[in-house]
């Protein structure tokens, strides 16, 4: 893999931004995907949790929201592929004086709607949700969750209480889900008003009361543009699908070696494709067997086959996190996912075979993948 001083991807090439525990890396390759390069780290020594590539409205704007040590978290932007980044005052995500609450870090950042392309949103910790709507250069809460009645009882999961997941209805601008950890699946209808606790079959295997309203630690939860009310959930313990948008979930964790994990991406233009990598447990999170292996559905999870050619399958301790999986938008989608170990592999086929794009990177917490040029 050749390295660059400057990142120079034109259109069609495919993207990856790539945020790690020491920074973040750009990639990029042409259509082919067999060769790549590379420029980084951008923000040396900040945990990056959260980065996006937002194409709307004719931008080429990547936004990343980076954890100092020194100075807290905050999000910045790049309309250059990270040759400048603005500069904001610190914490430019920030709550409200009254709220009693501090930002601790920046877990999803999350374009809005096409027919809204100013929109951005970003999920937190502690778990709220912020809205910018212009392009990411300032933000406020989203009172209605700010301030729910469930959100002085929301515990923090293993990786804190955070706000880690935004699913949006391109048909619907009233309505979007999040994901809490550890709080659930909450939904809103009416732009952001109210927010309804859904999670009626997902089960919370730590708690006494295994079914409650809320207080499940979903993991991930993915949808597509095609069919938004059908949602995949991963969660701590579990394997789920919804068809009416969280109202009711059923289990699909059929002929997978665990159904706990964290790593979950739909196929981009296949609502019923969806790839996971599941871990042993909540114990040993490392890959079942030592063998590293991408589990993936094409019938909405009623079975589910593992993808191994050009992965490890023996000796491969290796974990996969929430955010470190994504797809490409190719005709024969890219897949693409990075490890704990600051691995990262890629399939140009739609993970029939795969490829170690890099070895040696920093603990890998978020990957994302787009065309350049491509619609949003």
């Amino acid at each position: 893999m050749e390295s660059a001083s400057t990142p120079a991807p034109g259109a069609g090439d495919v993207l990856l931004l790539v945020g790690t525990m020491k920074g973040a890396f750009l990639l990029w390759s042409n259509g082919e995907r067999g060769e790549w390069r590379m420029d980084g780290p951008h923000f040396r020594g900040e945990a990056v949790y959260a980065l996006a590539f937002d194409q709307r409205g004719g931008r080429r704007r990547i936004l990343a929201g980076g954890q100092s040590m020194h100075w807290g978290s905050v999000v910045r932007a790049s309309d250059d592929f990270g040759a400048t980044w603005s500069a904001p005052d610190r914490q430019n995500v920030r709550f409200p004086e009254d709220s009693d609450r501090a930002l601790a870090n920046i877990w999803q950042l999350r374009p809005g709607r096409a027919d809204e392309p100013d929109v951005v949103y970003a999920g937190v910790e502690p778990a709220a949700l912020f809205e910018s709507r212009d392009a990411g250069e300032t933000w406020s809460p989203v009172e209605g969750l700010l301030n729910h009645e469930h959100q002085p009882r929301w515990q923090p999961g293993g990786g804190g209480l955070c706000l880690h997941t935004i699913v949006v209805d391109p048909a619907d601008p009233q309505r979007m889900g999040i994901a809490i950890s550890t709080g659930g699946f909450y939904r809103t209808d009416d732009g952001g008003r109210s927010w309804a606790a859904r999670n009626h079959g997902v089960r919370a295997e730590f708690l006494p009361d295994k079914h409650p309203e809320f207080g499940q630690c979903v993991h991930k939860v993915v949808n597509h543009p095609l069919r938004p009310e059908r949602l995949f959930l991963q969660n701590h313990w579990g394997l789920y699908r919804s068809d009416d948008w969280g109202d009711t979930w059923t289990d699909i964790a059929n002929g997978v070696p665990s159904d706990f994990g964290f790593a979950m991406e739909v196929h981009p233009h296949d609502p019923d494709t969806v790839y996971i990598v599941p871990l042993d447990s909540d114990q040993f999170r490392i890959v079942p067997d030592a063998k590293l292996r991408v589990y993936r559905t094409r019938d909405a999870g009623a079975s589910w086959h593992p993808l191994t050619e050009g992965l490890p399958q023996q000796d491969a301790y290796e974990c996969v996190l929430r955010d470190a999986m994504c797809a490409d938008g190719h005709d024969r989608a890219g897949i693409y996912f990075g490890t704990r170990s600051g691995k990262l592999f890629g399939s140009a086929d739609e993970g029939e075979t795969w490829m170690e794009i890099s070895g040696a990177l920093p603990p890998i917490v978020c990957v994302r993948a787009a065309v350049v040029g491509a619609d949003a």
